[in-house]
């Protein structure tokens, strides 16, 4: 039976780790990710589970015992955040080009300079194009089901790739909320064993990793990883609905909130979704036809899926919480080409929020809504991007 509790995310995150019980988890302590790997840390030393952790000297440490471990045949797991994220540059891309279904939750946090420890998407967006799989997560609900799912899709035979699990710096990490959770032998089961096609230490059936791969073979073995950040689709899809079998809670690549008969439509990931929604609500009273779609899976990104739920806005809103110098916002240009590519010549704008952890109300996104609604009307539109809440 289901049981429900009132956790923080990163109190979801180590929970769900703990019922997934993973061989090994290596990790270095970085705010605001830390509590999520003291509470891991707790389970380890009270034997609550069998997992091997590893405490590291610094987060390349952390990716690069992981990729050890994995290439070994383990099933292992991390966490990180900002600047914890690019010191693992490297042997991020290292793990997603060895094909190594390593799961990490990352705690999203804004990259220096200046120094700040808050909330913005800077870090996960910079490794867009890694090689790994990336879910956002809304509230604690979806940090502790993504987890879960994530497991099921790294290990996948037809896609073998890291995941990244993502959720909002101390809006989401460090806020208690009430969610449902499934019991450790439920979990167990969902996500089965790690069964390996190959193990570094089987010295029956040798085999080379690391080796140094010439303009021979280089070439071909990063378009074998795009075949299978292309197979992840149908299995991202297909453990969705398994999930929601047996949690009652299923999960697509995104959430339409009132978009059937939208005239304005905003994208967005993560906590701010909840805002947004909040937002619409209100602006609705007010005869504003405004819905919201909400994206869960950011890589492999659903270009069709997401150009299907604009179809009928007449104007499309695409909130970033990082940004492209110069570009606007990566969310933004993604949605722009996706809609280029199909045809689709809806009107998009961009708009930035949130950067360094500025709060962003259900106010401020209010106001964003009337002033698309202004733009519909006067078939207007701005071509650069607006800046949500920002100081004069």
């Amino acid at each position: 039976m289901a049981e429900k509790v009132a956790l923080t995310g990163n109190e979801a995150a180590a929970l769900a780790m703990k019922q997934i019980d993973p061989d090994v988890v290596a990790a270095y302590p970085i705010t605001p990710q830390t509590e999520l790997m003291h509470d891991f840390a707790q389970f380890v030393a009270n034997g609550e589970v069998q997992t091997e952790f590893v405490a590291t000297e610094s987060e390349h440490s952390a990716m690069s015992a992981c990729v050890g471990a994995a290439a070994s045949g383990a099933r292992a797991m991390t966490a990180t955040c900002g600047q914890g994220l690019a010191l693992m540059w490297e042997i991020v891309y290292i793990a997603a080009s060895y094909r190594l279904p390593i799961v990490m939750a990352d705690v999203n946090r804004a990259l220096s300079g200046p120094l700040n420890i808050h909330c913005d998407h800077s870090d996960s967006m910079g490794a867009r194009d890694s090689g790994w799989i990336q879910l956002f997560s809304e509230d604690s609900q979806e940090v502790y089901d993504n987890l879960i799912q994530a497991v099921r899709i790294a290990e996948h035979k037809d896609v073998l790739l890291p995941v990244m699990v993502c959720f909002d710096g101390f809006i989401i990490s460090h806020t208690m909320q009430i969610l449902e959770t499934l019991p450790k032998e439920k979990v167990q089961q969902f996500v089965g064993e790690y069964t390996p096609a190959y193990n570094l230490l089987d010295v029956k059936n040798p085999i080379t990793v690391g080796s140094l791969d010439l303009p021979a073979y280089y070439f071909e073995h990063k378009r074998k990883q795009e075949e299978a950040m292309k197979n992840a689709f149908a299995v991202i899809q297909q453990v969705g609905k398994d999930y929601g079998k047996l949690s009652g809670r299923s999960y697509d690549f995104a959430q339409k909130y009132r978009v059937e008969d939208a005239e304005i439509v905003l994208v967005a990931l993560g906590s701010v979704c909840g805002t947004a929604k909040a937002a619409i609500d209100n602006a609705r009273k007010r005869g504003i036809s405004c819905g919201l779609l909400k994206l869960r899976v950011f890589r492999p990104f659903p270009a069709e899926e997401i150009v299907k739920a604009l179809q009928r806005a007449k104007s499309v809103a695409v909130l970033d919480r990082s940004i492209s110098f110069g570009l606007g916002g990566p969310l933004f240009h993604e949605v722009c080409s996706a809609s280029y590519q199909s045809g689709l010549r809806t009107p998009i704008v961009s708009a930035i929020y949130g950067l360094g952890g500025r709060d962003t109300t259900v106010t401020d996104i209010e106001a964003y809504i009337e002033r698309l609604a202004q733009q519909v009307r006067s078939n207007r539109f701005e071509r650069e991007p607006f800046y949500i809440a920002l100081r004069e």
